[in-house]
């Protein structure tokens, strides 16, 4: 596990995050018409593509890259209005001590803001789900299939645990900088 990462991918979980954990849209106007707040983007070309919609997320986390290359310059410049920008460090199929406060803060916090990963953002979806409110929305890319919604509700928040949990690594850090009980 490098250094940094509080939780890491296990080779044997990856196949759980293949399928979408809600609906897929390619339309962002009309994914707009069903998220709830706060709305949280994680990836570059959701969040393009929202901004382009004219909604700002109130949380995004993006890394510069789409499927492992990096974004047009186009798309990054496209990505911008927030109130507030977090640089954190998390690598590949690794959650982050840093990732998961920084997400957490910028879930409470009332200005929007960008979170900038040198690294990877892929996996940032599940704390976002435990993190944030009932009701909110989180919003990931699905590679060249679309946008996936997933509104938070218990049994969502309760599923993503499950996941973190049977990610390896120091549990009760990760729960302490999301600020759940996991139990």
């Amino acid at each position: 596990m490098p250094a940094d990462a509080v939780l890491t991918l296990p080779d044997d979980l990856r196949s759980a995050f293949k399928d979408p954990l809600g609906p897929l849209f390619t339309d962002a106007e009309m994914l707009l018409d069903e998220a709830g707040t706060p709305l949280i983007a994680v990836g570059d070309i959701v969040t393009y593509h929202l901004t382009q919609a004219g909604v700002i997320p109130d949380v995004a986390v993006i890394d510069g890259k789409t499927k492992r290359t990096a974004v047009d310059a186009a798309i990054t410049e496209a990505i911008g209005g927030y109130e507030r920008s977090h640089e954190v460090t998390n690598p590949a199929a690794t959650l982050s001590l840093d990732l998961l406060a920084t997400l957490r803060e910028a879930i409470d916090a009332p200005e929007t803001t960008v979170i900038v990963v040198e690294g990877e953002e892929d996996l940032a979806t599940l704390p976002a789900l435990v993190a944030a409110p009932e009701g909110a929305s989180v919003v990931y890319g699905q590679p060249d299939e679309g946008m996936v919604l997933v509104t938070v509700t218990p049994e969502v928040r309760h599923r993503m645990i499950s996941l973190l949990s049977q990610m390896t690594g120091d549990h009760d850090a990760a729960w302490a900088a999301l600020g759940v009980d996991a139990e």
